[in-house]
Formats: C-alpha cells, structure tokens, sequence
C-alpha cells in the first residue's frame, strides 16, 4: 500500500477556507495525483481540508470519506500551548514553546514526553492517546495493526491500496509521529509540511510485518509545474 498524506492548500483560517492561491494549489496537486490514481479519499472535516480534496475527486470520479477525528480543532485544543500574552500557539510554531520541548528532561521521557513536570495541568496526554487511538483504528480498517510495542505494524490483510488523506500541519505532526513511532517532540521540531505538500508512505510487507518507510515528505513540485508560487508556508524562498 502506498499512503499519500496531502496538507490542505493555503489558507483563510477565518472563515474556514482557501484563498485563492490555495485553490490553485489544490488543483495543481489533483493533476499530480490524478496521474498515480487513487483507490480510496478520505479527508478531515475542515473546509479548507474538503475544498483541497475536491479537485482530486473531481478528476478521479471518486467521493472522499470525512473523517471528523483528523479535523485540526481537536488538535488544536489538545496540543496549543500559552503565551505571554495569554493567545495559544502550538509547541513546534512558538521558540519559547519549543524550548520547553527539547530539554533533556522532555526527551529522555520519550513516547512519554508529556509526564514531565513542566507539562503537569496540560491537555497533552489525552491529544497523544486520542490520535494514537484513531491512527491505529484508521490503518487496522485498511489492513495494517499497528504493534506499538514493537513499533511496527502486522500485515493482515496486505494490498496494492493507494489511499490520500487530506488534512493539516499541526494534526499532521501529531499523527504522522504516531504512525512512524517517533516521539512527538523529535517529530513535530525536525520535520515540517507546506500548502499542498504531499507525503507519501510506502506499507511494505516484509514477511508478514511492516515498518512504513517516508518516500517523500511534503513535496510540493506540483506548484512549480502548474507556474505557482514557491514560497514555503510563506517564510521561506527557495
């Protein structure tokens, strides 16, 4: 199985949606994907998250299944942390936040990061365990049980699936370091995700087992074929 992992296009945060570079983006993307074929679309409930996932419909005469667990609000309220000035930002976004999750103390804990004292009062432990739960209910149904304790994942019912998800960064960083087995904090401060950036993950069975392996990671070469801006997350040129 190969699994795409495609963030939502640029975005109007309020009211829920895309500008209308991010609708260009979306569309951008749906040729790309159109080209490897895709046999099942699910998508999170957000707006921003469907309207990418649309085009790529569209194009592939398929329907996406919203899946409401994937909708960044949860995340949101689970995983934000204060500032000074009493507004919410996530921990991998804030330098200060991000300070606070890479001390040793933090990352000596491992998948258990969120027992540090610092975090003691905090929502952290339930986001964790709520994707941790619905990640591995999600691959189960697609024929892949996640063995935590192994970190790996038993194949049970292997296929040739290409299956997309359509969805956000900051849930995106929650459950692909579950699906990867990577402690959040290593996860969500090295590895980031752009408009329409596509991720793909190749399930291999080797002997009945899989351990996913990252083909590609938020490659969004699309926009440079369709003559679409560059700029990454709108901070960096390149």
């Amino acid at each position: 199985m190969l699994f795409f992992y495609l963030r939502h296009g640029d975005p109007i945060y309020d009211p829920d949606s895309l500008t209308e570079n991010g609708k260009k983006q979306a569309e951008a993307l749906s040729k790309r994907l159109a080209l490897y074929g895709l046999d099942e679309i699910y998508s999170s409930s957000s707006i921003r998250a469907k309207m990418t996932a649309e085009p790529t419909c569209k194009l592939l005469g398929k329907q996406y299944t919203e899946l409401d667990w994937c909708h960044e609000q949860h995340a949101w309220d689970e995983m934000t942390a204060p500032r000074a000035d009493g507004s919410r930002h996530w921990l991998f976004h804030d330098s200060e936040n991000i300070k606070r999750i890479i001390t040793p103390e933090v990352l000596a804990l491992g998948e258990k990061w969120y027992d540090a004292e610092e975090f003691k009062g905090c929502d952290y432990e339930k986001g964790v365990k709520r994707i941790d739960r619905e990640t591995d209910k999600f691959f189960a149904s697609l024929g892949y049980v996640h063995d935590r304790e192994r970190k790996l994942f038993r194949v049970e019912k292997g296929n040739d699936k290409r299956v997309a998800l359509f969805a956000h960064q900051g849930f995106g960083a929650l459950f692909l370091s579950s699906l990867l087995d990577i402690p959040y904090p290593f996860f969500c401060v090295r590895f980031d995700m752009t408009y329409s950036g596509m991720t793909v993950i190749a399930f291999d069975d080797i002997g009945g087992v899989c351990v996913p392996k990252v083909l590609e990671l938020s490659n969004d070469s699309h926009l440079y074929k369709e003559g679409l801006p560059l700029t990454y997350n709108k901070r960096y040129n390149f």
